[in-house]
């Protein structure tokens, strides 16, 4: 970036930029170019955020939002969230409904991009676009493929290791019923042979929750495997809902699961 002349504006700067197909810099970066104070770069900056040239979804990155994107007042979150995880050295996946998505299955367009790192960061407003960060104990086992995006790739958590956290997040997927609609939509992706090991990553009331919903939506099949590895290592049962006590609650012996709440589709 340093051989764009200092003589430069911000403008300047940021088309050139563009034209190289770069689409992100930091304010060390652009004050670096334009050899400026750091409050005279913050100034012009900030002149072109109000123009909806550029955003800054990150404090001291910033974003180039082409014209196309001027509505969003953003660049979408898939289109720079690696970068950002780069910069900022994070391990990280996109997960839940997100991740859903690329496989056909998200049933509603979520209203936030829902990353998973390994510590839980605030939520992310810029625009029109929201990030939510949900932190994921054992993150660098969960396994996770790369898609191609406009600006690069993204890493996105598999169709199984996707469907073990809806279970063990449905707070962050619109309850359990969403959680079950999703899964009836995710489960033409799954590799049933693969449910174990995305399984192994997380709390056992995961899987358990996990198969409890797949038989629930008819996908007993696909959650045979995932059955298998329940019944060899978990001894006790757990509540299909943490925290709701039902008294006389039915019990699922299949999946040692406390059928403490209904569990309907969502329409």
């Amino acid at each position: 970036m340093n051989s764009i002349s200092h003589q430069t504006s911000a403008k300047d700067y940021i088309a050139e930029l563009a034209a190289r197909g770069q689409h992100h810099f930091t304010s060390a970066d652009a004050r670096a170019v334009l050899g400026v104070s750091a409050d005279a770069t913050k100034l012009a900056l900030n002149r072109l955020a109000r123009q909806g040239r550029i955003a800054s979804p990150s404090r001291g990155f910033y974003v180039i939002v082409p014209p196309e994107y001027r509505s969003l007042g953003c660049l979408p979150a898939d289109q720079f969230i690696p970068a950002l995880m780069v910069h900022k050295q994070l391990s990280y996946y996109v997960g839940l409904l997100s991740a859903a998505q690329y496989y056909g299955a998200a049933h509603h367009r979520p209203q936030e991009f829902q990353v998973l790192l390994e510590k839980s960061r605030r939520l992310v407003r810029s625009g029109r676009v929201r990030v939510r960060y949900v932190a994921r104990k054992r993150l660098k086992e969960v396994a996770a493929r790369n898609f191609n995006t406009p600006r690069g790739e993204i890493r996105v958590s598999t169709p199984e290791a996707t469907a073990v956290d809806l279970a063990g997040y449905p707070q962050h997927a619109g309850g359990l019923g969403n959680v079950a609609t999703v899964l009836t939509e995710l489960a033409d992706s799954i590799n049933p042979q693969l449910l174990p090991q995305a399984a192994a990553t997380a709390p056992l009331p995961w899987a358990q929750r996990l198969g409890y919903v797949l038989q629930f939506v008819g996908a007993g099949s696909i959650a045979e495997p995932l059955k298998n590895y329940v019944n060899d290592i978990v001894s006790e049962h757990t509540p299909l809902v943490p925290g709701r006590f039902l008294p006389n609650a039915e019990r699922s012996p299949a999946w040692k699961i406390i059928v403490n709440s209904e569990l309907t589709l969502e329409a």
